[in-house]
This record gives structure tokens, C-alpha cells and sequence, in this order.
């Protein structure tokens, strides 16, 4: 099975979305077929050998809309995409302000002669007054809606071809409404001649034209706030520079055009063109962007670089590891846009009804006229309840509601380092009532470093130089952990040993000085003949800790031991403690031993501890929860965790971990701090909120409007609705749901 994805142009409401789905899940070989309202992007599935894109493209384009593959796009800028965008929105705009201009004139005409309550009517030319010019006041009328309908013929174009195809939407609703009353009011023109006084009462353009208006202004200002949800994948694509300076020849590339292994020099101030690791040179840089990172991160020979980061003070040579698809600012980017152009569950509850909608409001808009008809009503009234319910039945507020919330909600994980593959794990992670969480890299920093200096007969500070000198031509990684222990205290200036032993299971045995010096366990300093009685009762208490107490010894005579073990992160405590006040069970789970496990599971406060579990066991330990009824969220970051974290419920890399684990998850956490595990679980359960507040209004919207438009509150002695008040209502309702779903992205996560 192949997935793709294509742009489909043309849509304006859920009905359209739905129309695109239903047609192409009806041709042969596919599997599934979602498509995005607001991204305008459809994910479809299906078999290469029955169907293939020339099919698909054609099917959705008789279906009356434009659809072309969505990598093609790929080879635009983001300012082609941004200047495209710019232009549409002042088109629009454009088109706006003329239709608002000849709209306020038509009803100053046609409304300012029949004030209610006694009013004074709006002065008037006589050639063109009602009374006395009947037949001038109807042409003035016409004259002034003919630019009206004109700047709305999209409305026209699209909605009567999509009726045309069988697939009516939004469009075709207010097409039909602004239609009917036109012609109806032209007709009437013509008749004016015969009966002035009955027809002239009978003109609904200015039902036409404002409700032409009134529709387009809730379509741009949904349009213009339908940009700012995209502002995530929109500031992801602009930290990407467009051009790099090649180290070897000091030229300027495209950044496109860089291959891995080349040399690039990012000057201060200037933003990393690739992935790649440092070369020559040191500086901070700040990953704020990428990582969600406040502080700059200081970077030096050996130090990886991401793409799109910014260098602060510093020159740094950067040898390019990564390019293309493959670097980490273009995988953000997919996870981000695939997590936003994939539906949640909760929207299909609004897909069913949507594709049904349309032709449902038709049927009640044709029933109400009827109805109203057979009751004896004329027919300029029976028109407007069928332009009414036409005008203000509005599925683009019920469209809207879910994805608008979701891309709101990817955006602001993404801005706090938060990345989400789907609208489906963003809906279920405030599910989760149980959170594994993996040890080694998780809770813990999962890099040796020392954890106890104890000496015995000197200084601290003696026993560490002494043991950072013989380690530092060591490869073990707990002899790395006292090398960096002893730079970290500023004991760089170090003696080089003169004779060097691996002794294998042991530890090492060094001359230093014209002395012997001996490094490793209990067992190689009691075979030299050194006396290790009294750090016993030491090492046995850090060993119980899960920590490994390694001796020295220097001619003879014991110098201490330094512990060395896998710290916890700082942040570890404080994370799991917010997990347990939300009711969430936290469970350790490791391949380490029990003592290790158990006194890590006590200092972060777990609930629960597992250990000496295999690397092929972590999924069967995710099972049993699972089979217990538990919501199990898994969080992990290495190769052995990407099996249980496939079988979790969500599954949750931490940012720093293994490519494979990070592939593996539903979430990753860029800046690999645990604290980001209540803020998903804080995100989901706000973004789910969110998406249940505008279902509720959108439902509410429809449940309660058509009624009215179709006249039940006439028929209890209140008021018939004006097309213009259901024009109106229906753009407010869609610009409300945008704008309740932009509300998300100030919330605090912390």
C-alpha cells in the first residue's frame, strides 16, 4: 500500500471535505482517504496496482475540486508559499471592501424609505424614489447588486458545479439562497410597470447582495485567522536559511544544494544551515525554536549542531552529518504537518453529519417553503424561509471544530518542544492513567558521572588527580566520568603515566611518579596486599545504591574510592510528583538490577519498580498493564524501548534518544527533560477541551438556528429571520470556533 498526500483547492466546508473523502474512497484499491479542511490536505491510501494518481487527481477534479500532489510544492520557498497566501488574503480583501461598499449603498437605497417605528425615511433623489420612480428605484437596485454578486462569483462557480456533481456544499447553499432571491427580484422588476404599488414591496436584492457580503466577510476573517493556526509549520519552514558559506572556497550556496561531509562557516549571528557536528571553533546557540530550550547551549569541537539554530557570539566551522528530508528541522516539520492533517477520533462523529448535511438543509429549506405555502403565505415570504435556512445552516463551524483545535494544539507543543504525530494521540494522551518510564536516559542523564569522593589518609582533591591521571588513558566509560569529574574541578595539568596495565575484570595498574598506582575493584587491590578494611562498610552502602565504588591505591597505601553511577536528572522528582498529583500511576522499569532500581525508583518517588527486565520483555510488561485496564503511556529513548513503546497506547521519545526510538513514538520531547510528559498529558487534555467547547456551539448553532430560519418562532407571534441576520449569524459562528481554537495557543502548560 502507498500513501501520498495532495492539496485540494476549492473547499470551504465540511460538506467539501467530505464530498473529497467519499469520492475517493470509492475507487478501487483504497484504503483510507482523510482529508483536512484547514490544511487542505488530503492522506490518502491505497494500492499502486488498482489505482494510481492520475486516477485520484481526476476523480476529486470531477468532483469540483483541484487536487495536485502535495510534494510537488515542496520545491517553493516558504516565501513563495508566504506571498501566495499574502496575495489570496488581498484578493479577497479587495473584493470585500467593493462588495461592503455597494452593499451599504444598496440598503441605504432600498431600506432607507421603510424605516420601522415611525421613523423618517433617508432622503432620496425623486428620480429614484420608490413612490414616485418605481420602476428607476428597482433598476438602481439591480444595478447596485450586479457588482455585488459579482465580486462573490466563487460563490456561484463553485457551489452550482459541486450541486451539479451530486457533492452540494456550503457554496451551494448560499448560491442557491442569493440566486433565488435575485431572480425572484428581477422578475419582479419587470412586473413593476403593472402594479407598482404591490411589486416594488416585493424586491430582495439587497438579500442577495448582503448576504453575499456578510458570507465572504466570515470566510476572510476566517481565512485571515486561519493563518495564524498554521503560524507553527509556518516558523518551523523560516528558520531554515537559504543560503550556507562553504569553509573551503568562502562561497555562497544554496543551502539545497549541500551534500553530507561538506564544510559550511556559520558566523555569528547567523542561523546553522544543516545538521551537522563542529569542527573548529566554540559558541552558544540558541535551539529555543527547535527544542523549546530557553538558554543557548554552548558549543564546541564535537558538538552537534541542528539545522536552523541560531549561533550567537562565535564563529563555528560545521562539517554537514545531515541534508535534505533526513535533518532534524524537515523531520520536525513532517511530524508537526502529519499530526495536523491526521483527523482525531472525535471528528467523525462531525464527518458523518457533515456529509449529510447539505443535502438534509436542502430538503428542510424545500419542506419549510412548502410547508409555509401550503399554509396560505405569499410567496415573497415563502422565499425568504428558503433563502433563510439556506443561508444559516453553516457546516463549516462543525468542520472546523476539531482541526482547527488540533493545529492549534501540535503548534503549541511544537513551540514548547513538544512533538505530536497525530490528532488521534493528541486526543487520547489525556487518557493515560499509567506512565512507564525506561531508567537508563529517562529518569537518569544515562552518561556515568561520579557521584562520591571518599579519601582515606589525604585530600579530595589529591585522590581525584591521582585517579584522573592513570584513567585518562583508559576507554572505560567510568574512567571518562572521573576525567570529566577532575576537569570540572580544574585539574587539567595532570602527570602522564609511565607504563600503563588493562587488567581485564579488574581495573588498571599504573606507574605514576616512579609509583605504583592501582585502580579497580576490591578484589586487585587485596591481590597487590592492600588493605582495604576501612572503606568496606562504605562500598557495600554505595553498592547497595546501585552504584559502582571503585578503589585507588598509590605505593601501597589506600587513597579512597569514587563512586561513580547514572545520575538523576534534576527534573526527574518534580515530574513525577505533578504525574501522581494528576492521578497517574508512574512505574520504573529497567534492565538493571534491583538495588539500582529500587533506590532510583525512591529518590524520583515511583510508585512502582521493575527490574532485570530484557530488552524483548519491556513490551510483554506494557501488555499485562494493558491487560489490567490500564491506559499505558511508555517513555523511552532507546533501541530496546521501541518495541514497548510501539505497543503502548502513546508511545514517548525523549528528543536526545536513538533515531529508532524516536521513530517508534507518538510523541518526542526535544528538550529531554521529563517535565514534558505532564505538559503532553497538560496539552491533551486542553486541546481536547477545546474541540468539545466548539462540537458543542457548532451542534448548538445548527440545532437552534434552522428552526428559527425555517419560521417557528413566527408561528408563536415572533419574528420571521432576514436572510441578512441568518448571513450574518452563520459567519459569526465559523469565526467564533477559529477563534476559540487561537485561544489554545496562549495557554500555559506548567
Amino acid at each position: 500500500m502507498r500513501e501520498e498526500k495532495y492539496d485540494i483547492s476549492g473547499m470551504h466546508c465540511a460538506a467539501c471535505s467530505a464530498s473529497v473523502e467519499k469520492v475517493t474512497r470509492r475507487l478501487p484499491g483504497v484504503e483510507r482517504s482523510d482529508v483536512n479542511l484547514t490544511t487542505g490536505i488530503m492522506t490518502i491510501c491505497y494500492d499502486e496496482a488498482q489505482v494510481g494518481p492520475e486516477q485520484i487527481a481526476a476523480k476529486v477534479e470531477k468532483a469540483g475540486f483541484g487536487c495536485a500532489l502535495h510534494a510537488e510544492h515542496r520545491e517553493e520557498t516558504v516565501q513563495d508559499v508566504k506571498d501566495a497566501e499574502a496575495a489570496a488574503l488581498k484578493r479577497k480583501q479587495t473584493e470585500l471592501i467593493a462588495a461592503g461598499v455597494f452593499s451599504v449603498v444598496l440598503l441605504y437605497v432600498s431600506m432607507g424609505q421603510m424605516l420601522p417605528f415611525g421613523l423618517p425615511s433617508l432622503p432620496l433623489p425623486d428620480i429614484f424614489s420608490m413612490h414616485t420612480h418605481p420602476v428607476n428605484f428597482a433598476i438602481l437596485q439591480l444595478l447596485l447588486t450586479i457588482p455585488v454578486l459579482y465580486c462573490g462569483r466563487h460563490f456561484f462557480t463553485g457551489g452550482f458545479k459541486a450541486l451539479f456533481h451530486a457533492n452540494p456544499n456550503m457554496d451551494s447553499l448560499v448560491a442557491i439562497g442569493s440566486a433565488c432571491s435575485f431572480a425572484y427580484s428581477v422578475v419582479m422588476t419587470f412586473l413593476i410597470s403593472d402594479d407598482p404599488h404591490t411589486y416594488v414591496h416585493n424586491l430582495y436584492y439587497e438579500s442577495a447582495a448582503v448576504v453575499l457580503t456578510l458570507v465572504s466577510l466570515g470566510k476572510f476573517l476566517e481565512s485571515r485567522n486561519m493563518q495564524k493556526t498554521k503560524g507553527a509549520i509556518t516558523a518551523l519552514m523560516q528558520l531554515a536559511p537559504d543560503t550556507a558559506i562553504l569553509a573551503d572556497s568562502g562561497r555562497e550556496v544554496p543551502t539545497k544544494s549541500l551534500k553530507t561531509g561538506d564544510t559550511v562557516l556559520v558566523k555569528p549571528g547567523a542561523r546553522v544551515p544543516a545538521d551537522g557536528v563542529v569542527t573548529q571553533g566554540e559558541s552558544s546557540v540558541n535551539e529555543a525554536m527547535l527544542t523549546g530550550e530557553s538558554l543557548p547551549v554552548e558549543k564546541s569541537v564535537g558538538s552537534e549542531v541542528i539545522g536552523g539554530s541560531v549561533n550567537q557570539n562565535g564563529a563555528l566551522y560545521v562539517r554537514v552529518t545531515r541534508t535534505g528530508e533526513d535533518a532534524t528541522l524537515a523531520r520536525i516539520i513532517r511530524f508537526v504537518e502529519d499530526a495536523q492533517g491526521k483527523k482525531a477520533p472525535i471528528s467523525k462523529t462531525a464527518d458523518k453529519v457533515a456529509g449529510v448535511f447539505v443535502p438534509a438543509v436542502i430538503t428542510i429549506a424545500l419542506a419549510a417553503a412548502i410547508a409555509w405555502a401550503v399554509a396560505g403565505q405569499p410567496f415573497a415570504f415563502v422565499l425568504r424561509v428558503f433563502t433563510s435556512v439556506l443561508v444559516i445552516a453553516c457546516p463549516c463551524a462543525l468542520g472546523l471544530a476539531t482541526p482547527t483545535a488540533i493545529m492549534v494544539g501540535t503548534g503549541l507543543g511544537a513551540k514548547h518542544g513538544i512533538l505530536i504525530r497525530s490528532g488521534e494521540i493528541l486526543e487520547i494522551t489525556h487518557s493515560v492513567d499509567t506512565v512507564v518510564l525506561d531508567k537508563t536516559g529517562t529518569v537518569t542523564q544515562g552518561a556515568p558521572a561520579v557521584t562520591e569522593i571518599v579519601p582515606q589518609g589525604c585530600g579530595k582533591l589529591d585522590l581525584l588527580s591521582t585517579a584522573a591521571a592513570v584513567e585518562a588513558v583508559s576507554a572505560h566509560p567510568l574512567a571518562e566520568a572521573i576525567s570529566a569529574c577532575a576537569a570540572e574541578q580544574g585539574l587539567t595539568d595532570l602527570p602522564k603515566p609511565e607504563q600503563f596495565e588493562n587488567l581485564s575484570g579488574r581495573g588498571l595498574k599504573a606507574a605514576l611518579s616512579g609509583e605504583t598506582v592501582l585502580a579497580g575493584s576490591r578484589r586487585l587491590l587485596e591481590e597487590e596486599g592492600v588493605d582495604v578494611s576501612p572503606l568496606l562498610a562504605e562500598a557495600e552502602r554505595l553498592a547497595a545504591q546501585g552504584q559502582t565504588p571503585m578503589y585507588f591505591a598509590r605505593g601501597g597505601r589506600l587513597l579512597g574510592l569514587i563512586s561513580v553511577a547514572d545520575p538523576v536528572k534534576e527534573t526527574s522528582a518534580a515530574a513525577i510528583r505533578k504525574m501522581k498529583d494528576a492521578g497517574i500511576r508512574t512505574v520504573l522499569l529497567t534492565g538493571d538490577n534491583h538495588a539500582a532500581a529500587s533506590h532510583i525508583g525512591a529518590l524520583v518517588g515511583v510508585d512502582e519498580v521493575i527490574a532485570e527486565v530484557l530488552p524483548e520483555e519491556k513490551a510483554g510488561v506494557i501488555q499485562r498493564l494493558q491487560a489490567q485496564g490500564r491506559k499505558v503511556m511508555m517513555v523511552g529513548d532507546g533501541i530496546n524501548d521501541a518495541p514497548a513503546l510501539t505497543q503502548a497506547e502513546v508511545g514517548c521519545a525523549i528528543g536526545s534518544g536513538s533515531d529508532i526510538a524516536i521513530e517508534s513514538a507518538d510523541i518526542v520531547l526535544m528538550r529531554d527533560d521529563l517535565q514534558d510528559v505532564p505538559r503532553a498529558l497538560r496539552l491533551s487534555a486542553l486541546t481536547l477541551r477545546d474541540i468539545k467547547q466548539n462540537l458543542f456551539w457548532a451542534f448548538c448553532y445548527n440545532t437552534v438556528g434552522i428552526p428559527i430560519a425555517a419560521g417557528a418562532l413566527y408561528l408563536f407571534g415572533g419574528p420571521l429571520l432576514s436572510p441578512m441576520f441568518a448571513g450574518a449569524a452563520m459567519s459569526l459562528s465559523s469565526v467564533c470556533v477559529v477563534g476559540n481554537a487561537l485561544r489554545l495557543g496562549r495557554a500555559k502548560l506548567s
